[in-house]
């Protein structure tokens, strides 16, 4: 089968070619798995740190790809949940112990065992892959393969993160950076809390245009004062100068809720202008997301559903991941980015 391949740690300012499309043996499912032909996959920010090392694969070659949408098309002999030609998506978490006590208590994201599809096993920048069927979901009809892709995980960890900052309707709610994740988030936020103004602080002209015309009540850049102080903000950018920009807009007793899996250390030294009083006093929060839940992943997708959510996406055939991916970190970004492989 093709698969794009990532060999070793790349630095991408240097190398513009990380992936490297190869013929690879395609897997084979043992008794509890299925597997999937792939359709499309999408591609997320956290493929940029596996590749940059700063969450980097358990071994190499690895396969990326955590967003992956497919059809069942051969079961291991104990697997049952799918039927043959199913259509399934497999997410960032590919797998838990089940017997810890974060398993135990519904925080498998937590497991000390915790594997994640793409960087400690295969995932779908390729025709096929394999997956215990119990880390696999069904894809709710009124989507497309490639609208499917970015809910598994821009969606779930976006859902996640959300329920985090435990607003309730008519409180108010920012959100820093505005990609695939951040664009999920507001189209979740309006429907499921109405009364809440949506307040976005984004880069780039463009990104904060894309925000006002989903329905934001106000867009700004990172460094700006949001018309009022809100009840909570979700941070989606991969850097650090956000972070202390927004506390500044937290009202007392707010929350900061950072989704992402790794930061950047580029800009490390802004932390240097952290002040405790105008910063952090008065009970504010920081809080950050770790990894997905299977619940989080089927209660989203069962939302996006009924609202429904239709994602912004790009597409790319599978051997154009390398540009894809080049895009992302260079922040030409509007919704989400899709590899169409089938």
């Amino acid at each position: 089968m093709k698969a794009m391949l990532l060999e070793s740690i790349k630095d991408l300012k240097k190398e513009n070619h990380p992936l490297k499309l190869t013929e690879v043996p395609k897997p084979i499912p043992n008794e509890n798995e299925i597997l999937i032909k792939i359709s499309v996959c999408g591609v997320c920010h956290t493929e940029l740190d596996e590749i940059e090392g700063r969450t980097p694969p358990s071994k190499f070659p690895m396969i990326l790809g955590h967003e992956v949408v497919g059809y069942v098309v051969e079961k291991g002999k104990n697997a049952s949940r799918f039927s043959i030609g199913e259509r399934i998506g497999v997410a960032w978490i590919f797998s838990s112990c089940g017997k810890c006590e974060y398993c135990l208590s519904d925080q498998e994201n937590l497991c000390e065992n915790f594997m994640a599809t793409g960087r400690d096993a295969n995932g779908g920048y390729a025709e096929y892959m394999t997956v215990n069927e119990n880390f696999a979901y069904p894809i709710p009809a009124n989507f497309t393969d490639s609208q499917a892709a970015p809910l598994l995980c821009a969606g779930g960890v976006g859902y996640r993160s959300f329920k985090l900052t435990n607003i309730k309707n008519g409180d108010s709610l920012g959100l820093i950076g505005f990609g695939a994740s951040g664009h999920l988030v507001l189209k979740t936020a309006k429907y499921l809390l109405p009364d809440t103004k949506i307040y976005v602080f984004a880069r780039s002209g463009e990104e904060r245009n894309f925000a006002l015309e989903l329905g934001a009540d106000w867009a700004g850049d990172i460094p700006d004062y949001s018309p009022e102080k809100l009840n909570a903000i979700i941070d989606t950018t991969p850097v650090w100068k956000p972070i202390i920009e927004s506390l500044k807009n937290l009202k007392k007793g707010g929350r900061l809720v950072i989704n992402a899996i790794r930061k950047e250390n580029y800009d490390l030294d802004y932390l240097k202008n952290i002040n405790y009083e105008k910063h952090l006093w008065m009970e504010k929060e920081i809080k950050s997301v770790a990894n997905v839940c299977r619940n989080d992943v089927s209660e989203f997708l069962q939302i996006a559903s009924e609202i429904p959510i239709i994602p912004e996406i790009q597409e790319y055939p599978l051997e154009k991941a390398n540009q894809a991916l080049l895009e992302l970190k260079e922040r030409k970004i509007r919704g989400a980015k899709v590899l169409k492989i089938m």
